[in-house]
């Protein structure tokens, strides 16, 4: 067992090698959206040779005019619009959409019907039906969508997938997994991610899909069936958690998504996925992520500030085969080499679109992510349990 662990972990070290740009084609990228996210893609898009930042958009007035004087790159073209950009860029390879997210289906959507190439930020969109219609303007234009997950690019992501798919664990058939803030609500970048009107849905969409993410993707993204689901939004709506944070009590008027919701989720394979998300909560954490099989359990440690990450060594739990003795085994935490998550993912994307390959973090795949979410919210409403129905694409 430990020289498989210590495979698994020189298999890894080797995928992180230093990283090798082709400089003789250079991709023109455009940016939708200029808020704090789009900082993180600038910023990682600079340390690339091969990519030239020509146009930017932004509803709010001079704001994407701005944001580009800050990084120095003053050639850069503003729009007040993703749409007025693309129908004045038509050399444009890419976009980044760091919109809020009630803007990511329209953006994508247009985006690709101007045969530009998408990589979207988390969540897909707001509803299942939204990322349906993303993904049928994908199909049409040919053109490659990838969702930003920027932890799937963490060496201890990649561990825990391959881990999972060894077999050691045997047939796995229970998760539990979820993350969550005792005090979390992300109101320092303003009011667009806790208002109805902006960002559609709240804690699920900001680290709940992460925290999804991880373990669908560990187990090969089984189709969800069903879901109960639960949402609520006690803290959001109380004005005295703002004065406290220092903030406006009006942010409780303007609070329209869920600041913690759970689901129980029956999974294609017959297994059972219990999770739940918080920004805000009377606790330190919402438990380590379980994933139990019938050969083992492994345990993923939960952090203090849930953000996609991993919170320490990971633990494997098994019986010895004919044997009573039970064992526990350590995964050593991997560290991030070269440059981080944050470049990888926006390097996958670029390299996918120079080399006509495969979207890093396909729609195909999110679609079931954005089910889950869909569902707890229809289940919440309703009051029982309801089917996951995907459209034909």
């Amino acid at each position: 067992m430990a020289t498989n662990n210590q495979e698994n972990l020189d298999a890894f070290k080797n995928t992180q090698s230093e990283v090798k740009i082709d400089t003789d084609r250079k991709l023109k990228v455009g940016i939708i959206g200029t808020g704090w996210i789009a900082g993180a893609h600038m910023v990682n898009y600079m340390k690339m040779p091969d990519v030239e930042i020509v146009a930017a958009a932004d509803l709010v007035p001079g704001k994407a005019r701005e944001f580009m004087d800050r990084y120095e790159n003053t050639d850069c073209r503003c729009y007040l619009s993703g749409h007025e950009m693309l129908e004045n860029e038509p050399d444009l390879d890419a976009v980044s959409i760091c919109t809020y997210n009630r803007q990511h289906a329209p953006c994508a959507i247009d985006a690709l019907e101007h045969g530009v190439n998408v990589l979207l930020e988390k969540p897909f969109t707001v509803t299942v039906d939204e990322a349906v219609e993303v993904m049928r303007a994908e199909k049409k234009s040919g053109k490659i969508l990838s969702i930003g997950f920027q932890p799937r690019f963490n060496p201890n992501m990649q561990m825990l997938k391959k881990y999972v798919q060894s077999g050691e664990l045997g047939k796995i058939y229970y998760i539990q997994t979820g993350g969550g803030r005792r005090r979390g609500i992300p109101t320092p970048f303003g009011t667009s991610f806790i208002e109805d009107k902006t960002a559609g849905i709240g804690a699920m969409a900001d680290i709940g899909c992460y925290s999804l993410d991880m373990v669908l993707n560990a187990i090969g993204y089984p189709k969800p069936l069903t879901v109960t689901g639960f949402t609520s939004s006690y803290f959001g709506k109380d004005p005295s958690y703002f004065t406290a944070e220092g903030k406006p009590a009006e942010y409780a008027e303007l609070f329209g998504v869920d600041d913690f919701a759970g689901g129980f989720i029956r999974l294609e394979g017959d297994i059972f996925l219990d999770f739940r998300i918080s920004w805000a909560m009377n606790m330190d954490t919402a438990g380590d992520t379980l994933i139990l099989g019938t050969k083992g359990g492994l345990r993923i440690p939960s952090t203090e500030c849930w953000n996609g990450s991993i919170g320490g060594p990971m633990k494997v739990y098994r019986t010895l085969p004919n044997s009573a003795t039970e064992v526990c085994w350590e995964i050593p935490m991997l560290e991030n080499t070269n440059e981080g998550e944050f470049f990888y993912k926006l390097r996958s994307f670029l390299d996918a679109v120079k080399n006509g390959g495969t979207s890093p973090v396909p729609s195909s795949q999110i679609i079931y992510n954005q089910a889950i979410i869909d569902g707890i919210v229809r289940s919440s409403k309703l009051g029982h349990e309801v089917e996951v129905e995907i459209p034909e694409i």
